[in-house]
C-alpha cells in the first residue's frame, strides 16, 4: 500500500486537497483562521491562528490536536458537504490512504486538486521530487493486481454522455499533435487548463458504469499528455504524479491496453532519469499485465526500451534479445488497429531506440544502420530532431566530423519554434561533444547550437 502521504500520485506535500476546498469555500486564510479560532472556543479551546497558519497548512503541516477535525467542521459547513481527515489532506500520522479500493470520488478530487495547483503555477507541486523505491512501483503494481473497480458510476449535478467523452478524445489528439509541434513547455499550460476546465466538471458529474469507463479512458488520456509535457518540462516530479493518475484512470476504465501504453511513459521516464532497471522491470509488467490486449506497436516499443536499458546497463545478450523481439513486433504493426496513445510509434521509431542502445555498448557499425534507417523515414517534427541528434552521435563516435556538424545544423533548423527541454538536452550533448573539434564547420554548428540555448523557454 502507498505509503502515508501518497496517494495514485496525489502527493500532500503541499496540501493541494485543503487548497482546493479553501479556494471552492470562498475563504481568505484570515478567514478560515478566525473561523477555526470561534470553532475551537465552542470547545472550550483557545486558540489563536492567522493567516499565516493557514498558510503552513496548505504548506504541508499538520495542526495538532483537535484542529485537523474542525478544519472538517468549518469547511464542510462552507462548501456544504461532509469532509473527512482525508479530504483536507490530514489524515492520522501513520494511516494509510490511497487504493483502487477506494471511491473513485475520492481520487478524482485528490486529482483534480493537483490539477488545479499545477494550473496555479504552485511551486510545491512543480517542483515536486520524484517518487522513488516502493512508492515509485506501488501505483504500477496495483494497477497489476485486484481489487478492480466494480462499478464506476457516480451521481453529480450535470448528466456526461458520450458526446463529452469524444470532445475529450478530440482533445487529447489535438493536444498530442501540438505537442510534437511545438514541445511540453509550450503546451503542459493549455493542457492542465483543459483538465481543469474541462475533465474535471465532467469527473464530478452524472455518469452510469458504462459511461464513466469511457470517461475514465478518455480523461486517462488526456492525463498522460499532460505527463509528457511534464516530462519535457523538466517536471519529473509531477510528470510520475500525472502518469500515475493516468493509471489509475486507466484501472478504472478497465482498459489494460491503455494502462500499458501509460507504464510505457513512465519507462521513457525511467531511462531519462537513468532508473534502467526500474525502466526494465515497468516494461515487463506491461508486456505481462496487458497480455493479449497490447498492440504490436506498443510491443515493439516496450521491447526496443528495454533494449536501450540493458545497452546502458552493458548487457549484449539482454540488447540482442529485445531488439529481436522489437523488430518482430514492429512487422506486425497496423496502423489502422491501434489506438490513438500509440500513434507515436511510427516507423523508425524502433531503429533510433536500438541505434542508442548499440551506441551505449559502443557497436558502431549496428548504431550507425539503425540510426541511418531512422533518419531517412517521415517523422513528426519533435521526432524528427531526435532522430537527427542520435545520429549525429553516433557520427561523431565513427569520427565523422562533417556530418555530424551538418547534422547539428539540421537539428537546430527543424527545431526552430519548438520548446522542448528533452530537446535542449540534445544540443546540449551534441554542443559539447562537437566543441571538443577545431573544424570551420564544426565551429558554426557549435555557434548555432549557443544561439538557439541561449534563448531562455
Amino acid at each position: 500500500m502507498p505509503a502515508p502521504g501518497q496517494t495514485w500520485g496525489v502527493s500532500v506535500e503541499p496540501n493541494i486537497l485543503l487548497d482546493a476546498l479553501l479556494s471552492e469555500s470562498g475563504l481568505s486564510h484570515a478567514g478560515l483562521a478566525a473561523r477555526v479560532n470561534a470553532a475551537g472556543r465552542g470547545e472550550g479551546l483557545t486558540l489563536s491562528y492567522d493567516r499565516t497558519a493557514v498558510t503552513r497548512w496548505i504548506g504541508g503541516q499538520r495542526p495538532r490536536g483537535r484542529v485537523p477535525d474542525l478544519l472538517c467542521e468549518v469547511l464542510g459547513r462552507e462548501v456544504r458537504r461532509p469532509l473527512s481527515l482525508g479530504d483536507i489532506g490530514m489524515r492520522s500520522p501513520g494511516s494509510v490512504q490511497g487504493s483502487p479500493g477506494i471511491p473513485l470520488s475520492g481520487f478524482v478530487d485528490a486529482a483534480t486538486a493537483l490539477w488545479r495547483s499545477d494550473e496555479k503555477r504552485r511551486p510545491g507541486v512543480r517542483n515536486a521530487t520524484p517518487l522513488t523505491g516502493t512508492d515509485a512501483v506501488i501505483p504500477v503494481w496495483e494497477w497489476e493486481n485486484p481489487p478492480e473497480d466494480t462499478d464506476v458510476s457516480r451521481g453529480g449535478r450535470d448528466q456526461v454522455g458520450m458526446a463529452d467523452v469524444a470532445m475529450l478524445r478530440a482533445a487529447r489528439t489535438h493536444f498530442e499533435g501540438l505537442y510534437r509541434s511545438a514541445g511540453g513547455v509550450a503546451t503542459r499550460d493549455r493542457v492542465t487548463g483543459f483538465l481543469t476546465g474541462e475533465a474535471a466538471p465532467m469527473l464530478r458529474g452524472s455518469y452510469s458504469d458504462a459511461a464513466g469507463r469511457h470517461l475514465c479512458r478518455a480523461v486517462g488520456g488526456l492525463v498522460g499528455i499532460a505527463g509528457i509535457c511534464a516530462y519535457d518540462a523538466d517536471a519529473y516530479g509531477l510528470a510520475q504524479r500525472y502518469f500515475h493518475q493516468a493509471l489509475r484512470l486507466a484501472k478504472a476504465s478497465g482498459d489494460r491496453r491503455l494502462g500499458a501504453c501509460v507504464v510505457g511513459m513512465l519507462v521513457y521516464q525511467s531511462l531519462w532519469l537513468r532508473d534502467f532497471r526500474q525502466a526494465v522491470a515497468f516494461a515487463e509488467a506491461a508486456l505481462r499485465t496487458a497480455g493479449a490486449h497490447i498492440t504490436p506497436a506498443l510491443t515493439a516499443d516496450l521491447y526496443a526500451m528495454q533494449a536501450k536499458a540493458y545497452g546502458h546497463l552493458g548487457d549484449p545478450s539482454g540488447v540482442a534479445r529485445c531488439a529481436r523481439l522489437a523488430v518482430t513486433a514492429e512487422g506486425r504493426i497496423r496502423a489502422e488497429e491501434e489506438p490513438s496513445e500509440t500513434g507515436y510509434v511510427q516507423p523508425g521509431l524502433v531503429d533510433v531506440q536500438l541505434a542508442e542502445a548499440y551506441l551505449s555498448l559502443g557497436e558502431l557499425a549496428p548504431a550507425h544502420e539503425h540510426a541511418r534507417r531512422a533518419a531517412g523515414l517521415p517523422a513528426h517534427p519533435r521526432g524528427r530532431v531526435h532522430r537527427l541528434a542520435v545520429l549525429a552521435h553516433v557520427e561523431l563516435r565513427r569520427g565523422r566530423l562533417d556530418h555530424a556538424s551538418a547534422l547539428a545544423t539540421a537539428m537546430v533548423e527543424q527545431s526552430r519554434g519548438m520548446e522542448s527541454q528533452r530537446l535542449r538536452d540534445r544540443f546540449r550533448s551534441v554542443r559539447q561533444h562537437l566543441a571538443a573539434y577545431d573544424g570551420a564547420i564544426s565551429v558554426q554548428a557549435v555557434e548555432l547550437l549557443d544561439e538557439a540555448l541561449r534563448v531562455p523557454l
